[in-house]
């Protein structure tokens, strides 16, 4: 009897709620979406969803609904879009930049760095980062790309036996070999070792949070603590593990500004130490920094260094990684890719290559550029809407999304429509060539917009250096599984990244 009085007592707060949600339901009524029963609404879609499912699950829904619906879980809205009208409007938009709240999953991570902060704190946070990916700086960091690249390139030649390997853990030590160096100011030597703690916790802790990002009640810290505490154990120590890596390379930085300070005030000279204005970047700069007349605390430096160590690293390995394979798969890309590097780099394996050179590998931009449309590395980005947005759309008329609505943006969706792209599940480089430019926001690989991705052109020149150095030093063989895109929140492949290389004959 009580059980039952229960189950009434639930159904008739959900049945409250769900009326309560009329005027929302009316703002919303123009947008097609699945009809689902009041209160769970589309619940069966959730239980679909999986790291695995959910790329296609989403293209059903959009072959079945089009580009843009309304789906109701529970009384949550949520809009799903991968219309460039509206997507332009919002990311745009210098009101509408809180994030989804699925990203509260990686706050014990994270923190409220920059990723996951809104409001004052990301205007300050934003402000004082954008400086230090000035062109002026990323010219600097062109000679550690130069040199990791060198070191990546070398502990290859072992996998060029024309074997079957994944490329992924080579090229994950040289990212994050780079973006210690460069942005943290110091070296941690993860290509010298044969496997990185650090990066292998980035790897599976991205899986678990991935896997949380698919249920509704696994986002909920409490709720997963108490129906999955060996994972919640487990995503402790991992997230222990990756914060005792950036609080150490916080520490070694700090420690060598002092040691520079000292030394500055014992003698004026014009030696400096080797590549001490290139390393004058984000670490540095969060150390040095002042908020409303106060310096940054160190829980709030390691939250930014966390978010840069692990966005830095992570999302240019999987750029690289999906590139590589598909140059596999395309012969007639790499040798087109090789000539221009032979052009413009030249067979002299000592000669440093300089940002300029990397601005005339006009060609691999364009592989580059499909590489990211096929496979961008972020494939979904979220918002709520914290007030009402207006927009104005010329296939659903004019409209009003409420306040408190979800919206998810299908990056990876909207680069593979049909409309924009001619075989778009095909990699063509050749279509970004002779000024073929897409229409704003039906291409947006570092989303677009206040919120886009700082670090987009120093990932480019990154991408740019590696695949210089590796192309013209092995032939990439079509070799072992194609790739199978997960989404992990950055998009990985669940077969790996497998391929073969075979040294070059000198050139």
């Amino acid at each position: 009897m009580l059980l039952f009085l229960l189950v009434v007592l639930l159904c008739g707060a959900g049945w409250i709620i769900h009326l309560g949600q009329a005027d929302r339901r009316r703002k919303v009524a123009n947008l097609p979406g699945p009809v689902c029963p009041p209160l769970i609404g589309a619940l069966h879609l959730i239980l679909r969803l999986s790291p695995k499912t959910f790329l296609k699950v989403g293209r059903e829904y959009v072959q079945k609904f089009g580009h843009l619906q309304r789906v109701w879980i529970f009384n949550r809205l949520l809009i799903l879009s991968g219309d460039a009208e509206l997507n332009e409007q919002l990311l745009s938009s210098q009101e509408h930049l809180v994030k989804h709240p699925v990203y509260k999953v990686l706050g014990q991570w994270l923190g409220n760095g920059l990723l996951l902060s809104d409001g004052k704190v990301w205007h300050q946070r934003r402000k004082i980062i954008t400086p230090t990916f000035h062109f002026s700086i990323l010219e600097q960091f062109v000679e550690v790309f130069d040199q990791q690249s060198n070191i990546c390139v070398q502990r290859l030649v072992q996998k060029a036996n024309g074997d079957t390997f994944d490329v992924y853990r080579s090229i994950c030590a040289a990212a994050l070999d780079i973006i210690a160096e460069t942005a943290m100011g110091t070296k941690v030597y993860a290509q010298a070792n044969e496997s990185t703690p650090y990066a292998e916790a980035v790897n599976e802790c991205t899986a678990l949070l991935s896997w949380r990002f698919m249920s509704a009640y696994l986002q909920v810290e409490l709720l997963f603590a108490l129906t999955h505490p060996h994972l919640k154990w487990r995503q402790t120590q991992l997230i222990r593990t990756m914060q005792e890596f950036t609080i150490k390379v916080i520490e070694q930085r700090r420690q060598a500004l002092e040691d520079q300070q000292k030394q500055s005030k014992l003698v004026a000279t014009g030696d400096e130490d080797v590549g001490s204005k290139r390393r004058m970047a984000l670490l540095d700069v969060l150390l040095m920094a002042t908020v409303d007349g106060r310096p940054l605390t160190n829980d709030e430096i390691r939250e930014e260094v966390d978010t840069f160590m692990f966005e830095g690293h992570d999302t240019t390995t999987s750029a690289l990684s999906f590139c590589l394979h598909e140059l596999s798969r395309h012969p007639e890309v790499q040798e087109k890719m090789l000539e221009e590097i032979l052009r413009v780099l030249g067979t002299d394996r000592s000669r440093p290559v300089t940002i300029r050179d990397l601005g005339e590998l006009k060609y691999m931009e364009c592989v580059i550029k499909e590489s990211l449309r096929m496979y961008p590395p972020v494939p979904i980005v979220g918002r709520k809407l914290q007030t009402d947005f207006k927009y104005t759309n010329s296939v659903y008329g004019d409209g009003v999304l409420p306040a408190g609505t979800e919206i998810i943006i299908g990056i990876f969706g909207i680069h593979r429509q049909p409309e924009t792209f001619v075989n778009p599940d095909e990699f063509i480089s050749e279509r970004h060539e002779n000024g073929g430019r897409v229409a704003p926001f039906r291409m947006i690989p570092f989303s677009a917009g206040p919120r886009n991705c700082i670090g987009q052109k120093f990932a480019q020149l990154e991408m740019k250096m590696m695949l210089a150095k590796i192309i013209r030093e092995y032939e990439l063989l079509p070799l072992g599984k194609r790739v199978e895109c997960v989404v992990n929140i950055v998009l990985r492949s669940e077969t790996g990244f497998q391929l073969g290389m075979r040294k070059r004959n000198s050139n």
